[in-house]
């Protein structure tokens, strides 16, 4: 019983902190949300130290997904891609 409790307690602590490392484990499993997520918590410095190198490594992991899923023909992915590279050369 205390367990749970100490647990939820955590949580609602350290949410930024818990949020990150729960969003960091399914990034690492490969879920694309997931690695957007770290990524923004990494440029943001949200729950964990901000570091913009980190974070252009996961938005870079996103971005292969993308083109994985853009390669076997899925419209969206291809979308979201036009979108990235169309940004990245705004001034």
């Amino acid at each position: 019983m205390i367990v749970p409790v100490l647990l939820l307690l955590y949580i609602l602590l350290c949410y930024e902190n818990f949020h990150f490392h729960v969003a960091h484990m399914y990034a690492h499993l490969g879920y694309p949300n997931a690695q957007h997520i770290v990524g923004q918590r990494y440029l943001q410095g949200t729950g964990v130290e901000k570091n913009e190198e980190m974070a252009m490594h996961w938005f870079r992991e996103v971005e292969n997904l993308l083109s994985v899923a853009a390669g076997h023909g899925l419209q969206e992915a291809q979308e979201l891609l036009d979108i990235i590279i169309r940004n990245r050369n705004l001034p």
